[in-house]
């Protein structure tokens, strides 16, 4: 069981970090621009490096706090704002017509439940 956690846990720390780093760097019009780019009308370039942000923070906090044995609580409470990030994406996803990008956020939305349930 430990190991499935390490290996939900990492695989959502890539996702993170990726979609994350991609959002931070990426200017608002070329994101739009991407193939699945359409989430990002209506929102200011600020809210859109923001969400780039906490993805980039989740990432870390999906895997240093075990691995370094510091606050480890920290990976489950990550695991649940996860959750929460991946509702609004959900339905982000959802109100601009992009049903695929929907269900992968719904998966990513599961395995965090699994990682908060399992280290909780």
């Amino acid at each position: 069981m430990n190991v499935a956690l390490w290996i939900a846990a990492g695989l959502l720390a890539v996702v993170g970090l990726v979609g994350g780093a991609l959002k931070v760097v990426t200017p608002k019009a070329k994101l739009a621009a991407m193939r699945g780019g359409e989430w990002t009308q209506g929102l200011s370039d600020g809210l859109i490096k923001g969400i780039g942000v906490l993805e980039v923070l989740a990432a870390f906090g999906f895997v240093l706090p075990r691995m370094l044995d510091i606050a480890p609580v920290m990976v489950p409470v990550t695991a649940v704002c996860w959750m929460a990030l991946m509702v609004g994406a959900t339905v982000t996803n959802q109100r601009v017509g992009q049903g695929k990008l929907a269900v992968a956020t719904v998966m990513y939305l599961a395995i965090a439940a699994f990682v908060a349930v399992g280290r909780f």
